[in-house]
């Protein structure tokens, strides 16, 4: 469940930033960094669409997963803790080259990036945790 609120957190976050691309929000609210020089960049377009959405697009994917790792249904799944490690590790990759190009290219650093980023480190370590409980939590037969 832990998963599923951060992932609306993260949720809250990328469409922030979406609204902005659209020009919905004017100005965005950015007290360390520059979050305008970065969502203007070239490279917060990813295949004419602006990654922001991609963040929106990523956020609802990882909320529902979470969520349904929590229903009767997948809450006994083996596949879903692998599932969620493997969404929340790709958020991470991502995240990490998204914040390379921030500080090596476009010689800027907007926050919400930095949160998003934070947030998925976040879940993926709450993710490998999950996964680890659940491996210890089954017993081999002697």
């Amino acid at each position: 469940m832990i998963l599923a609120v951060l992932s609306l957190v993260g949720l809250y976050v990328a469409m922030y930033l979406w609204l902005y691309k659209l020009g919905i929000v004017g100005t965005l609210s950015c007290k360390i960094g520059s979050c305008e020089k970065v969502n203007t960049s070239p490279y917060a377009i990813l295949f004419g669409v602006p990654i922001a959405f991609w963040g929106v697009l990523y956020y609802v994917g990882l909320f529902t997963a979470a969520l349904l790792s929590t229903t009767d249904r997948f809450g006994n799944d083996r596949r879903m803790a692998p599932a969620l490690v493997a969404l929340t590790g790709w958020g991470v990759l991502f995240s990490a080259y998204l914040t390379y190009l921030e500080l090596a290219v476009i010689h800027a650093i907007c926050q919400w990036c930095v949160v998003s980023a934070i947030l998925v480190v976040v879940m993926f370590a709450l993710a490998v945790v999950e996964l680890r409980a659940g491996r210890a939590g089954r017993t081999t037969p002697a």
